[in-house]
C-alpha cells in the first residue's frame, strides 16, 4: 500500500521453489495468502519436508532482498498523499515485513518521516490475519478503535483489522484484487482518497 512489494515477494518464493523442483501456482498462492500461509503450503502439499522448506525459505529471503534492491517498488503519489494527511491524522506502519526487509524497502524513501512509530514482524508474536499486530498498534497509539482507521491492500490485513475491531479502508492493489474485501469499511483507489474519509 505504501510500496508495491507483493509481486516481488511472490516472485522470490516462486524462484526458491523452482530451485527445488516445485512450480508455484499463482492463483493458489493468492488463495493461500488469504489464510496467512502463502508460499510453503504448495511445497508441503507436494511432500517437501520441513528441513528443505527451511532452506528454501532462506533462499527466498535472499532473492526477495535482491528484488528489493533492484526492482521498482515505488507507488506514485504516496509521499504526496502522506504529506497531505499528516496535518489531519497521526500515522503509523504495522507491517508483516521483517525488520531487515523493512529497512531495505524504506532506504532512501521518504515515507517513515510521517509515521509516529513502526511495528515490524519481530515486534509481535502472531502475524496477520491474527488481530495482535493491530491491537499492538492501538496500544502504542493509546487510541480507541473508533478513533482508528486501518489502511490495507490484502484480505490478510483486512481480516487482522476486522478481528481487532477496527474499521479498514482497502486501497487497490492489482496483485490482491481477487481477495475477498467484503468486510472493508471503505474501498479506495489511491491514498489520496483517504483525506475525504478522515475529514468526514
Amino acid at each position: 500500500m505504501l510500496v508495491d512489494t507483493e509481486l516481488w515477494y511472490y516472485r522470490a518464493g516462486e524462484k526458491a521453489l523452482a530451485d527445488i523442483g516445485i512450480t508455484l501456482d499463482k492463483d493458489r498462492y493468492v488463495r493461500d495468502m488469504n489464510r496467512g500461509s502463502g508460499t510453503w503450503a504448495q511445497a508441503r502439499a507436494a511432500g517437501v519436508d520441513d528441513r528443505t522448506i527451511s532452506r528454501a525459505r532462506a533462499v527466498r529471503d535472499d532473492y526477495y532482498q535482491q528484488y528489493l534492491r533492484t526492482e521498482p517498488i515505488e507507488i506514485d503519489g504516496v509521499t504526496d498523499a502522506l504529506a497531505e494527511l499528516a496535518p489531519h491524522a497521526r500515522m503509523a506502519i504495522v507491517t508483516t515485513a521483517k525488520r531487515a526487509d523493512f529497512d531495505l524497502i524504506h532506504q532512501n524513501r521518504h515515507i517513515t518521516q510521517f509515521m509516529d512509530f513502526i511495528l515490524v514482524r519481530e515486534d509481535y508474536n502472531h502475524a496477520k490475519p491474527h488481530p495482535e499486530p493491530y491491537l499492538a498498534g492501538l496500544n502504542r497509539f493509546g487510541a480507541t478503535r473508533k478513533e482508528t482507521l486501518v489502511v490495507e491492500d490484502s484480505s490478510r490485513g483486512l481480516n487482522s483489522a476486522v478481528a481487532a475491531g477496527i474499521d479498514c479502508a482497502i486501497v487497490h492493489n492489482e496483485f490482491t484484487r481477487t481477495h475477498d474485501f467484503s468486510q472493508a469499511t471503505h474501498r479506495i483507489k489511491t491514498l489520496h482518497d483517504l483525506k475525504a474519509i478522515i475529514l468526514k
